[in-house]
């Protein structure tokens, strides 16, 4: 099992940058990958970004170029990060961080999930 903490998120103005941070602790052996989803208001919740094991990232075509996610993994712990670049009114969401692996070219989260952090971007 996994422990899960999301934490940057905030109120900010369009155009402005957030830097999002995630700890997940715990059996993280079982783990080769790494991804953000959102869950944007009255919408389901969507895949983001992620890294595999060997560091090669994937964005959702809303946000490539806007959004880089990245990584650091010690001992017991994946730290992950996500910079928010010229954030805009749609980016709005809930964002959650998750540990999981890739099968092939799909990505399959750790079944733990943290509580997420809030993103709000104003007009």
């Amino acid at each position: 099992q996994v422990q899960v903490l999301e934490t940057g998120g905030g109120l900010v103005q369009a155009g402005e940058s957030l830097t999002l941070f995630c700890g997940v602790s715990g059996s993280i052996n079982t783990f080769n990958a790494a991804g953000w989803y959102r869950q944007p208001p009255g919408k389901q919740r969507e895949l983001v970004a992620t890294i595999n094991p060997g560091g090669t990232t994937n964005y959702l075509d809303s946000v490539k170029g806007r959004f880089t996610i990245s990584r650091d993994i010690a001992k017991k712990m994946i730290y992950l990060y996500l910079q928010l670049n010229d954030l805009k009114p749609d980016d709005t969401a809930v964002y959650y961080c998750t540990a999981g692996t890739f099968i092939g070219e799909s990505y399959y989260p750790s079944s733990t999930w943290g509580q997420g952090t809030q993103v709000t971007v104003s007009s």
